[in-house]
């Protein structure tokens, strides 16, 4: 890839800005639940600074955000005096980004750098004759600023909703063509009920240039190429940088691999290479049928697949005053172990992007205490309780089993990621033959269902996982918390008394999500009377979590720290799965188990 020609003024000054700008206003579009518009205002520090041409796109995120990196925003209109620039985007609300957006207020600053990629502009110098202009959807925002540079009645605007329309205040074409799938505007249909080949040559178009989704550019690609004129096509595709660096967005053309945020976003049509959909569309359920989100893991049913992790949940009663905890498929118990454990002496926790790191020692009543007092409260709830047991040396567990055994606890959980003194202080967890071991030993000493609860830190964690199955394990939950430091730069040392500790949150879910597919995977290609379930966990915050590691495998998933930041975290995930089986067409959670293996 040639290298890209640096964008400066004449005494070497960037001409692209980064910085905050002012937001003017923010107004839900009409008739439209998820599109908006946003006007923002930049103090450029220069007036060799760039102004946004028609195609260009700025990145941007509120200056306050929970997301990372900004999302490429296309403008819909701009206006500039001196060094004041005012720009309009209309938004979809997509996801967290877009959604953090629309909640700004009047006088909140966002965070803005560009303007970016390439302009309509461009090609249009190349074409004669009559033009047809397209918009899709949100589309219509960048084709309609690029209709508004051009002279009145000077081209044919077409417009496609699913139902109404937006984003044609700026337009003055000699023909404005709207269609509606809902038939609410204009013509009933998809743009290919105004927009043909025919349409093309009755009315001696020359060239097309249009905005929208994916299927609709792909037939625009092809009416175009049967009519023998050109199109030039804007696409939209996720960024990190904007700016062509990390090639994270690049697409593959006849002229080979292009970056849609430097080499485009507007590109000739006729190098761009369409694939075919990638199946059919899930039908959603009949009208007044419900999706059953029950599961049954180790001959244990339970209401739904979502269950409250150990460590973050108490013993079922710390978050009551927040929500029904009998809508939770379970809770696991905080682990415990046969002894009373003050847990870790110093700093215990400490915030870190996207998550947090804890150091709490397993601090609990131990098994006796929790047999007489607290394990009553859990089997009172209508939820399954399960009952999370550590333990540090192999007599520790087998007499903590022992315990449970002769209770009404419907399942153990069997955390091995604790020290093995006899292996030098390495987790029972982290070798096959020790975890092997440990779980041969407590699945002797109880006749209760057993869960064993893996380390991502062991290097084979697949080898840890075929070695507990085989010693007895009825089931495997992962991941636990990944080993982490953090360093107290003030007084120069670690900021755990330990050292090392867990890291849990959003950030780690990538990294669970792949340790639970690949140990998925494994128990597959068992026979089929070897395989168990898998509960999924590590990061999960949302029912798009919930989804992913049920599709990589998992029978059922547990939340922990995102209760902490969202007490009602559980009952969305509950609420957000169950919408989602239904708008899909997934009767039960096995419809969807593992179709991504």
């Amino acid at each position: 890839m040639a290298c890209d020609k640096p964008q400066i003024d004449k005494d070497g000054n960037g001409i692209l800005f980064y910085g905050d700008a002012r937001v003017n206003f923010v107004k839900d579009i009409e008739g439209q639940p998820n599109v908006f518009l946003m006007e923002v205002q930049a103090e450029l520090e220069r007036d060799t600074q760039a102004t946004p041409e028609p195609g260009q796109f700025y990145m941007i995120k509120g200056s306050r955000s929970n997301v990372t990196f900004g999302r490429p925003i296309s403008v819909y209109h701009s206006e500039r005096s001196g060094k004041t620039l005012k720009v309009q985007f209309m938004i979809l609300e997509k996801g967290e980004g877009t959604k953090e957006m629309r909640k700004l207020l009047p006088g909140d600053m966002l965070s803005m750098n560009g303007p970016l990629g390439n302009t309509f502009g461009e090609f249009n110098n190349e074409t004669n004759g009559r033009m047809a202009i397209i918009g899709g959807g949100i589309g219509v925002a960048p084709v309609a600023n690029f209709a508004s540079s051009l002279p009145n009645g000077s081209y044919d605007f077409y417009a496609s909703f699913k139902s109404g329309s937006y984003g044609l205040e700026f337009i003055n074409a000699q023909n404005l063509v709207i269609t509606t799938d809902d038939g609410s505007r204009g013509i009933h249909g998809m743009l290919s009920a105004a927009f043909t080949k025919e349409t093309i040559q009755t009315n001696g178009y020359k060239s097309v240039f249009a905005c929208g989704p994916t299927p609709m550019l792909a037939y625009i690609q092809s009416v175009c190429q049967d009519a023998g004129i050109k199109c030039y096509l804007s696409l939209e595709k996720k960024m990190l940088c904007g700016v062509g660096a990390c090639l994270g967005c690049t697409i593959s053309t006849k002229d080979g691999n292009r970056r849609v945020c430097k080499d485009g976003p507007v590109f000739d049509g006729d190098i761009l290479e369409f694939s075919k959909p990638n199946g059919t569309r899930r039908q959603p359920l009949s009208v007044g049928e419900k999706a059953d989100l029950s599961v049954t893991i180790s001959g244990v049913k339970f209401k739904n697949p979502v269950i409250a992790a150990s460590g973050t949940f108490g013993f079922g009663q710390n978050y009551r005053g927040f929500f029904d905890v009998e809508r939770l498929g379970g809770v696991s118990s905080k682990g415990l172990t046969l002894e009373p454990k003050p847990g870790n002496k110093g700093e215990r926790i400490i915030e870190i992007t996207g998550g947090d790191i804890n150091s709490i020692g397993l601090e609990n009543p131990g098994v006796p205490h929790f047999i007489e007092h607290e394990l009553k409260e859990m089997l009172a709830l209508n939820t399954v309780t399960m009952a999370n047991l550590a333990g540090h040396s192999l007599e520790s567990y087998v007499k903590g089993a022992e315990l449970l055994d002769k209770t009404e606890v419907p399942m153990i959980e069997l955390n091995i990621s604790c020290p093995n003194v006899k292996a030098g202080g390495m987790a029972w967890g982290m070798d096959p033959s020790c975890a092997a071991e440990c779980v041969g030993a407590v699945r002797k000493a109880t006749k209760k269902p057993l869960i064993v609860k893996l380390s991502p830190n062991a290097p084979d964690l697949i080898g840890v996982a075929m070695a507990c199955i085989k010693a007895g394990a009825d089931g495997l939950s992962l991941i636990n918390t990944i080993q982490a430091v953090a360093i107290d730069i003030e007084k120069g040392r670690p900021y755990f008394d330990n050292i090392k500790a867990g890291m849990c949150g959003p950030a780690v879910k990538p990294i669970a999500l792949r340790m639970v597919y690949d140990v998925c995977g494994a128990i597959k290609k068992l026979p089929e009377n070897e395989q168990v379930p898998v509960i999924g966990l590590g990061g999960i915050s949302k029912w798009q979590d919930a989804v992913e590691f049920i599709m990589a495998g998992a029978s059922a998933i547990q939340v922990g720290s995102a209760t902490f930041a969202n007490p009602n975290a559980m009952v969305e995930i509950i609420e957000g799965l169950e919408a989602f089986m239904t708008s899909h067409g997934y009767k039960s959670i096995e419809d969807f188990k593992g179709i991504a293996l």
